[in-house]
């Protein structure tokens, strides 16, 4: 298990599930695949009458939410953000990452039905980009690292505030109601130092998916449940939770979810060409990103006193986290799912473009590191 705490070989992995999806998914068993995806499983429970392809979304992915919201608040509390002067720049660079893409994708997709689709190109994959800057990036200085990871933990947060705003559909306020006062016994009873009774796990995990089940028939997205509950997890038992529950995160919940989103068949190319969605995406994703994250870094750049600029990122390192960024993958193949929901055809054009745009992304980030990476090592 210790293999899978490597970002790299996370990044490989994810990378190798969402290409096998794709390849299934245009095999000729590709329909079969799919429809196994979507199988229902018998629950004999109403709120829980959920695909195959939604259990890992809805489901495995509040695992990913739950150790992504506790290394946010560990970050917020004892890492690279923990003061507002360390997060003015990752939170600039991040803001801007987020919006600027947003505006390129509305430049080219002027259909309102395909429109709904901007948040996809927002969001940027921890995994990946940190997997691509562990393998090329031997020599840089740690502080691109922290600003990376600075930046992807808020670009989540923005992420999962856009779910929670834009994606929740037929809300029901009683189930979100009670869900509250089980997320904060969850955190109290975490909180407890004695007496350590060994059923505190079992009810910890009780009161967890009891809180799931209820904020997924509220109608909000059921992964915000896992956010809450990360963020209101004593940091103590968070982190060696967050320690127990990388390899299974980085090893299977990921590289599963990947291998579902990913299965898709690759739609005909119609007379008009491929839909706006497409291109959207696939330009938002590295040039929205790369633009917006320079952008951003370099306008918080000239915040900050003369002299305590020496700590900022130079530009080329500011280069290599901009393009870096523009990997989107999971959140963003997770956004494409639930802008157009009930539209397969959409949902292919927009996963397409998400890969292919995040594979180009990966490319101008790898080169980008590797020679900024070379320049670091030979001045060195």
């Amino acid at each position: 298990m210790q293999l899978f705490r490597s970002e790299r070989t996370a990044a490989l992995v994810l990378a190798a599930a969402a290409a096998v999806g794709l390849a299934l998914a245009n095999s000729p068993w590709g329909e079969a695949i799919i429809g196994l995806r979507d199988a229902h499983p018998a629950t004999g429970i109403t709120v829980l009458d959920l695909s195959i392809g939604h259990w890992i979304a809805d489901g495995l992915l509040a695992i990913f939410f739950l150790v992504a919201a506790i290394e946010l608040r560990h970050e917020l509390t004892h890492g690279e953000l923990d003061t507002p002067r360390k997060a003015l720049a990752p939170a600039v660079a991040a803001t801007a990452g987020v919006v600027v893409p947003a505006i390129v994708f509305l430049i080219v997709v002027r259909e309102p039905a395909q429109a709904a689709g901007w948040p996809i190109p927002t969001a940027t994959d921890i995994a990946f980009a940190l997997g691509v800057l562990a393998l090329l990036g031997r020599g840089l200085p740690r502080r691109v690292r922290a600003f990376l990871l600075a930046l992807a933990v808020l670009d989540d947060l923005i992420a999962i505030g856009i779910i929670a705003v834009f994606f929740t559909r037929d809300l029901e306020p009683l189930p979100l109601l009670l869900a509250v006062p089980l997320i904060a016994a969850f955190g109290w009873l975490s909180a407890r130092r004695r007496p350590a009774h060994p059923w505190r796990g079992i009810l910890l995990a009780v009161l967890g998916v009891a809180s799931w089940a209820l904020v997924l028939q509220s109608g909000v997205h059921a992964t915000i449940a896992g956010v809450a509950l990360g963020l209101v997890y004593a940091p103590k038992p968070a982190g060696r939770v967050r320690h127990a529950l990388e390899p299974a995160v980085n090893g299977l919940i990921l590289p599963v979810f990947a291998l579902s989103a990913s299965m898709v068949r690759i739609p005909e190319v119609r007379e008009g060409g491929l839909e706006p969605v497409f291109w959207g995406v696939l330009i938002a994703l590295p040039v929205g990103k790369l633009v917006g994250i320079t952008a951003g870094a370099l306008l918080a750049r000239g915040m900050v006193p003369r002299g305590e600029r020496r700590a900022a990122l130079r530009l080329p390192e500011v280069l290599v986290v901009a393009t870096l960024g523009g990997v989107g993958f999971t959140i963003s193949l997770l956004m494409g799912e639930l802008a157009f929901r009930g539209s397969e055809e959409l949902i292919a054009s927009s996963t397409l473009g998400v890969l292919t745009g995040s594979l180009i992304a990966i490319v101008l980030g790898g080169v980008t590191t590797a020679v900024v990476a070379r320049r670091a090592r030979l001045s060195s």
